[in-house]
């Protein structure tokens, strides 16, 4: 493989895979959670740490091992082949090509905000009960042609990602300057502000329709906060991808970690901005059904468009347009750092005998094109077969799982491997590594008990995993 990736880039794709759509839309879920301005912060805040938290320690990591294929390669070094193939099945069926998936479609849809043949609504055909719309088949056209790009060599993901990525960065950081500087002449912070504290979620009837709040305090408010993190969670998902791409990456005992630690820390402070911005724009209570983006607030936003919304204020009706477009960019730039990173590690895995043999090969351009296209096939599949919140459910749930485990990993390679090179050690080592897998496993529990029936689905297709391995370990060389 071509070693062209730089700390820049690096830095991007950390950024760039992370911020997709989420940051526009799930602060609307998180205020129906929470029900304070306060409490709605602190969610991103908290998301941010934790997220920081794990790739600080994946930093040690990353240094130690920094071949093609990252997290499984730690898996498999702390825990063996079968926990590190469960890993990468559950990757394959669900984690990568479920995000990808979801980012997709998020691009599709708000495409019909200019194209109205691609609004989700357009069913174009049913198959076997499945209602085919025009947003799905627009998203399966995106992964293919990204695919496509990416197969022709580094180079090209490279150029795409700097551009995208960065074009996004400074998009966003303009949109929160504008907003909070339009807020603080407005006296919506204030208002939003003088009950931060008061946690109050909404309570809905049978049908789905509004009934009132429900105060919050105590356990409720600790449940609350695990439910209400799993959207910001998934927004702050995917830093680890550039794990993926070692192989790839100048100098990865200093670039990966680096560009982890940046990456992670640009995308929290502005999600923590974007927030402060909605906060200065809009008020965080609303009105279901409400006439003007005011009424409705954050909370009852139109199709929890929160961005939209906010920027209506500035802008009026031209503010559906720009944010449209600036999440486009986004999701375009950030399902092309997911497919380049992703099809690392099926190719990692292939090389190791537990994936199919054919995704091992690099093509004349010097990546796994094989295995990118069985990526984007079944994250195709993926487009047609799942709504966009249960993709985010299955993807969350899982990840954490196996962000506990690796980081667990970190203490087992510590004893049987105390005398490899670590070029870089894990900040705070043994007190942040460990708090992050208490606080992440509280999530986890949280999200088993009120979103059992998505978790387990989770759960299921890692225990799948396992009778697949042995097919694997059947064939010597892996199956063709």
């Amino acid at each position: 493989m071509k070693k062209s990736l730089n700390l820049f880039d690096t830095t991007l794709l950390v950024a760039g895979s992370m911020i997709g759509s989420g940051i526009f839309i799930v602060s609307a879920d998180i205020a129906r959670v929470v029900g304070s301005a306060g409490w709605l912060l602190v969610v991103w805040i908290l998301s941010g740490v934790i997220t920081l938290f794990a790739a600080l320690s994946y930093g040690e990591l990353a240094g130690m091992m920094p071949q093609a294929g990252g997290q499984f390669v730690y898996i498999k070094k702390a825990f063996g082949d079968l926990v590190a193939f469960v890993y990468g099945w559950t990757v394959f069926l669900v984690i990568q090509t479920g995000v990808i998936a979801a980012v997709a479609v998020a691009f599709a849809k708000f495409t019909g905000v200019f194209i109205p043949f691609f609004e989700e609504g357009n069913v174009l055909f049913k198959v076997a009960g499945l209602k085919i719309t025009s947003a799905q088949i627009l998203a399966i056209f995106i992964i293919s042609l990204l695919t496509f790009i990416n197969t022709r060599g580094i180079e090209n993901g490279k150029v795409i990602q700097r551009i995208f990525t960065s074009a996004k960065l400074i998009a966003l950081f303009a949109l929160i300057i504008v907003g909070i500087y339009y807020g603080f002449k407005a006296d919506v912070l204030n208002v939003n502000m003088n009950d931060a504290w008061n946690a109050k979620g909404v309570v809905t009837s049978d049908d789905g329709m509004f009934n009132g709040f429900e105060s919050l305090s105590g356990i409720s408010l600790a449940t609350a906060l695990g439910l209400a993190m799993i959207g910001s969670l998934f927004s702050s998902d995917a830093w680890n991808n550039v794990t993926f791409i070692a192989g790839e990456v100048e100098n990865p005992k200093r670039n990966i970690p680096l560009g982890l630690f940046f990456g992670v820390c640009i995308v929290t402070l502005i999600y923590v901005l974007a927030n402060v911005a909605y906060l200065c724009l809009l008020p965080l209570e609303g009105t279901p059904g409400g006439i003007t983006v005011q009424e409705e607030g954050i909370m009852f936003a139109y199709k929890d468009r929160v961005g939209t919304a906010a920027l209506h204020i500035v802008f009026g009706d031209i503010a559906q347009y720009l944010m449209a477009a600036l999440i486009m960019v986004s999701t375009f730039g950030c399902n092309n750092g997911l497919i380049l990173a992703g099809s690392r590690l099926f190719q990692s895995m292939a090389k190791d005998g537990l994936f199919f043999k054919s995704t091992a090969t690099l093509n004349k351009f010097r990546v796994p094109a094989r295995a990118m296209t069985l990526q984007a096939i079944w994250a195709s599949v993926l487009c047609l077969s799942g709504s966009y919140g249960d993709l985010l459910d299955y993807c969350t749930f899982s990840s954490l799982v196996f962000y506990i485990i690796t980081i667990a990993g970190l203490f087992v390679l510590r004893e049987k491997m105390p005398n490899a090179e670590r070029p870089y050690k894990a900040f705070g080592y043994p007190v942040i590594p460990a708090m992050y897998i208490i606080l992440t496993t509280l999530i986890c529990v949280d999200l088993l008990v009120y979103k059992t029936f998505n978790c387990g689905m989770g759960l299921l297709i890692m225990a799948l995993g396992v009778p697949v391995y042995f097919m694997f370990k059947k064939s010597e060389h892996g199956v063709s």
